[in-house]
């Protein structure tokens, strides 16, 4: 996990290894969407079985953490989940995360979000959060803001889109409370989420939550959930402890990467020697940096969890960062052996690989960099590293694709045109790598029209 912390070369100047912020446009430039392997598989565990009893297929169902430390969930562009790191604080248990998911995966099977869908579903994650965010300042009276930070669009029109009625919310809550059944889990969650959210109905609406001002929330509401899990099969069954503890840990370890570490020391005291405070700790000292008392930390987790990828991944970062590449790519390694279908980790040991300037290393992270894109092509950095190994193996075509890939990811439709037409003279007419360029010309060029 890293990238808001720190820059090392030009190559990584908005992201490094596999905790990263990509930035949205300049106006909103304060947020930005995290990408961690750890949340991220975290966020999918707890949702899958949602996702199922909802008959919505689980692979096609993206989730984005957003780094924001208001509470707000939404879903926008067909099937893209978005979640604040806020929301994820303040959250004191897996089932309350569980609860909102359903109550989300609701209105997707609802059909809630039809309004501009068709507009939205072809945009990427910081496309959609950009409008997102440019509607919530046009509402908040700032339209000239809202609009520089949307560039395009009827800010009113997606505040709109994602602002629920109260028959919307009641029946996207009916919806949830019956996945969460057909799952086992209980209902619990999503009620004690309820009454987080209850206390926010007294503060004026420009101090509540986004989620309460584009959820409405109704005693009507609370009462029925309540009455639900009474009644429920369900009702007293517990998740799994492993999920418990999969929560408290990306609590700290968000905590630690986006709080000060003073604050992080005070909520995470030296005398806790759970594993999450440990984990939080760790993080802290590595940002302040001190290594003396970081690696000791993440050491010690290793020793007790040697078979978790995330500790070892966590190891490889505070090393990479630290100059220590030879150490760091036998790290990463060893944490891509243990969960090779992760592509953020398989993009941070090839980002370590191509460190070390070898050839023998700059084949390997080819191949970890084209399997890591294969199964998540929206990685903007992962298309950046391909390029300079491409370009350091002589394949100049290649390198420009992947620049052209990279350019589409992060909304740069000109750079992704220019790009796709300088890889298609020098790819083969009519080969693979030249259809994909011409494929994202076309984008561009749609998009530019737009």
């Amino acid at each position: 996990m890293r990238g808001i912390l720190r820059r090392r070369t030009a190559a990584l100047a908005l992201v490094v290894a596999a905790f990263f912020a990509v930035s949205l446009p300049a106006a909103a430039q304060r947020i930005s969407l995290i990408r961690d392997a750890e949340t991220e598989n975290t966020i999918r565990t707890f949702a899958t079985p949602i996702f199922q009893a909802a008959g919505l297929g689980v692979d096609d169902v993206h989730i984005y953490i957003v780094r924001d430390g208001q509470i707000n969930a939404f879903v926008a562009g067909g099937q893209k989940l978005f979640m604040n790191t806020g929301l994820l604080f303040r959250s004191e248990s897996a089932s309350q995360i569980i609860g909102v998911i359903a109550h989300e995966a609701g209105h997707i099977t609802g059909g809630h979000l039809s309004r501009l869908q068709d507009e939205l579903r072809g945009a990427t994650a910081i496309q959609i959060l950009s409008m997102v965010l440019g509607a919530a300042a046009a509402v908040a009276g700032r339209g000239d803001a809202g609009m520089a930070i949307m560039g395009a669009g009827s800010s009113a029109a997606i505040a709109n889109v994602l602002s629920f009625s109260r028959a919307q919310e009641s029946a996207a809550d009916q919806a949830g409370l019956t996945f969460l059944e057909r799952s086992g889990y209980s209902a619990k969650g999503m009620l004690e989420f309820f009454e987080i959210l209850s206390g926010q109905e007294m503060l004026s609406q420009a101090r509540q939550s986004p989620y309460m001002r584009t959820h409405p929330l109704t005693r009507e509401r609370v009462d029925t959930v309540r009455a639900s899990v009474q009644r429920a099969r369900y009702a007293d069954a517990a998740v799994p402890p492993e999920f418990e503890r999969m929560h408290k840990r990306i609590k700290a370890k968000l905590f630690g990467f986006i709080e000060q570490p003073s604050r992080t020391m005070q909520t995470y005291k030296e005398s806790d020697k759970s594993e999450a405070a440990r984990y939080g700790r760790a993080v802290a000292y590595y940002r302040i940096p001190d290594m003396a008392r970081a690696l000791p930390l993440i050491d010690g987790l290793i020793a007790e969890f040697p078979a978790d990828p995330y500790y070892w991944e966590m190891k490889g970062q505070m090393l990479f960062e630290n100059g220590r590449i030879p150490e760091a790519v036998a790290t990463f390694t060893e944490a891509v052996r243990l969960l090779p279908t992760a592509p953020l980790i398989r993009v941070a040991l090839a980002q370590a690989q191509l460190e070390l300037g070898l050839p023998a290393e700059t084949r390997s992270a080819l191949a970890n960099l084209n399997a890591a894109v294969q199964t998540d092509r929206d990685h903007g950095l992962a298309w950046r590293l391909l390029a300079i190994a491409h370009g350091r193996e002589g394949r100049v075509g290649e390198a420009a694709l992947a620049l052209a890939e990279q350019a589409m990811v992060e909304n740069r439709t000109p750079d992704a045109a220019q790009q796709a037409v300088r890889a298609q003279r020098l790819l083969p007419e009519g080969s693979p790598g030249w259809l994909r360029a011409q494929d994202i010309k076309i984008q561009a060029e749609s998009k530019k029209r737009k």
